[in-house]
């Protein structure tokens, strides 16, 4: 096996993912390095062999690693990537802070990041994913996202280079994104949190969030704007069309499709990567059969299948 470089971080062969995933499984990537530092990942990445693939893994709020594991080295930052401060309306925060964190912050300092307080997951997978929720996204507020190249170079990218999309945008081949600066609107912080207060009571009461989910499984079938922005007049959303499909509580294995909103998958208990994923085809499978809609997965699927 080709050598790696010895990083001042940490860096584990043959590591199982399934505890870094908010679905609790995954199989073994070949090694899982957390970086020091900055100068540390810039250092790892420039002599790491170019053959040798990388895979930047936020919280794994909206990840499947199949039961195979990765074959790559998985880069997951930690604490001295998820500073937050604050400057006027601008907040700048390490790609390993908290969606919910930097909401809350903002929000102490007059900021109007609220709509950041109930996605589950990271800055990092924010930019990457074009979170969003309440009509807001994350391209609304980026500013600049700072990443380190393949290369090691440290480069800001602005949001027409992102190239934002719903649920989606571009970063440079086996690039690691290490902060993001945002400007939100100016608010009376009691208000803002008052707001972010009553977002988190919804949630609770429409979403399974003390299961084992990873969030929307699907994206919704139609109803969006030519710029990609979800359009909240359109009826036809993922969850309809799963119930519509008699789909809502079906399991297999340990995975189900959740009674109280059909659109999350859990693990009960015991899935195994290839339950959830499956369950996920069959619905896909069945409301295709029921409505002639072809379902797209919002969680990312990664990793091999498990082999015999």
């Amino acid at each position: 096996m080709t050598a790696l470089p010895t990083p001042r971080g940490k860096l584990t062969e043959n590591r199982f993912l399934n505890d870094l995933t908010w679905l609790r499984v995954g199989g073994p990537a070949d090694y899982l390095f957390q970086p020091a530092d900055v100068r540390d990942l810039q250092d790892f990445l420039r002599v790491l062999p170019a053959e040798i693939p990388v895979f930047p893994m936020g919280v794994g709020s909206n990840l499947i690693v199949r039961d195979g594991g990765l074959r790559a080295v998985v880069i997951r930052l930690g604490r001295g990537f998820n500073g937050i401060s604050v400057e006027g309306n601008i907040v700048t925060a390490g790609a390993a802070a908290l969606d919910a964190h930097v909401a809350r912050k903002a929000a102490d300092a007059g900021v109007d990041l609220t709509f950041l307080r109930t996605i589950p997951g990271s800055i990092g997978g924010a930019v990457r994913m074009n979170a969003g929720c309440y009509g807001n996204y994350t391209a609304d507020v980026l500013r600049k996202a700072t990443v380190v190249t393949r290369q090691g170079e440290v480069l800001d990218l602005t949001p027409d280079e992102l190239n934002f999309r719903y649920r989606q945008s571009d970063l440079p081949e086996g690039a690691v994104l290490i902060s993001a600066t945002l400007e939100g609107p100016a608010g009376d912080a009691k208000e803002l949190h008052d707001r972010m207060a009553a977002q988190l009571q919804k949630r609770d009461e429409t979403q399974p969030t003390k299961d084992r989910s990873a969030g929307s499984t699907f994206r919704n079938p139609a109803g969006f704007s030519s710029t990609g922005r979800d359009d909240d007049t359109h009826d036809l959303k993922a969850w309809k069309v799963i119930d519509d499909a008699g789909m809502r509580g079906a399991t297999l294995g340990g995975a189900q499709m959740s009674q109280k909103h059909s659109n999350f998958l859990i693990n009960t208990g015991d899935a195994t990567a290839a339950d959830l994923e499956g369950l996920g085809e069959e619905v896909r499978k069945k409301v295709y059969e029921t409505s002639g809609i072809t379902l797209e997965w919002e969680i990312m699927r990664v990793g091999d299948p498990l082999t015999e």
